[in-house]
């Protein structure tokens, strides 16, 4: 392990990087870099064979011998620094603070280098999703259900902003994820015989009445504009959940799960 260091000024260059990135979009992309804060998003990151670059943490929250034993998984051996009270609680993006911040390498999610296990495979399509909290819940929804993958077409924002890994409780770890445009993860899905199933309010059939016994993409789009004509004019059938109340649709991320373990249950059968 690398000697600890201390940092205890609030105008200290890691601590002004860790600001930045957490605030900035392109200087996550271009340095490839991320914030990631807590035990459980550490640990979960650490197995899913990300590389830690700089750990810091307060020892008056946690203790050197948990973030030691957090670390003997790690496929590298990251700068460890000690900060004091007043830094942590600057770099800190949560309320809730449990004593460690790392900085981290990102991973590509080219479509290209995706690889799909199951024969049978279930995946989920999000086609412009633009709230971080609605994409942190949908790669909690996917891990839940164990999906084989997640693809992002036309992402508005990038995977690592803090609030996606917030929402997410570090399921952005644990998911096989990609990141395309839709005629790329359209060409991909048909390449594959992967049954395009569309969440639309039009020319729609009933969730529950469709055979998901197949290999499938559940496909869903943003809340006020719904998915692009492409999608709908390559889908093999549109679904819908129906509605009893005032409104007619519920919120992207509800709306996924619920089709998502109804396949999951039929396949259960």
């Amino acid at each position: 392990m690398n000697e600890k260091k201390y940092i205890s000024s609030l105008k200290n260059p890691v601590v002004r990087q860790i600001v930045q990135l957490q605030e900035k979009s392109r200087q996550r992309k271009n340095l490839g870099l991320f914030v990631l804060e807590g035990h459980r998003e550490l640990a979960m990151a650490i197995k899913a064979k990300y590389e830690i670059q700089t750990l810091l943490y307060a020892p008056g929250i946690i203790s050197e011998a948990s973030i030691l034993n957090i670390l003997k998984e790690s496929v590298n051996d990251p700068e460890l620094i000690q900060v004091s009270n007043p830094v942590y609680q600057k770099i800190a993006y949560r309320d809730s603070t449990e004593g460690v911040v790392a900085i981290a390498k990102q991973k590509s999610h080219l479509l290209d280098d995706l690889h799909l296990d199951n024969d049978n495979a279930l995946i989920l399509v999000a086609e412009a999703p633009e709230k971080p909290g609605n994409i942190g819940t949908l790669f909690r929804t996917a891990d839940a259900a164990k999906l084989d993958a997640v693809l992002i077409a036309n992402p508005k924002g990038d995977l690592y902003n803090p609030n996606i890994i917030r929402s997410s409780i570090g399921c952005v770890f644990t998911n096989k994820i990609a990141v395309a445009s839709t005629s790329e993860i359209l060409k991909f899905l048909k390449d594959k015989n992967i049954a395009i199933y569309c969440a639309a309010l039009s020319a729609s059939e009933v969730y529950t009445r469709i055979n998901f016994a197949k290999k499938a993409a559940i496909v869903v789009g943003t809340e006020s504009t719904g998915l692009t004509d492409a999608w709908l004019e390559a889908s093999t059938k549109n679904i819908i959940i129906p509605m009893e109340g005032e409104i007619d649709s519920m919120n992207v991320s509800v709306s996924a799960a619920i089709l998502i373990f109804e396949v999951k249950r039929q396949r259960s059968i």
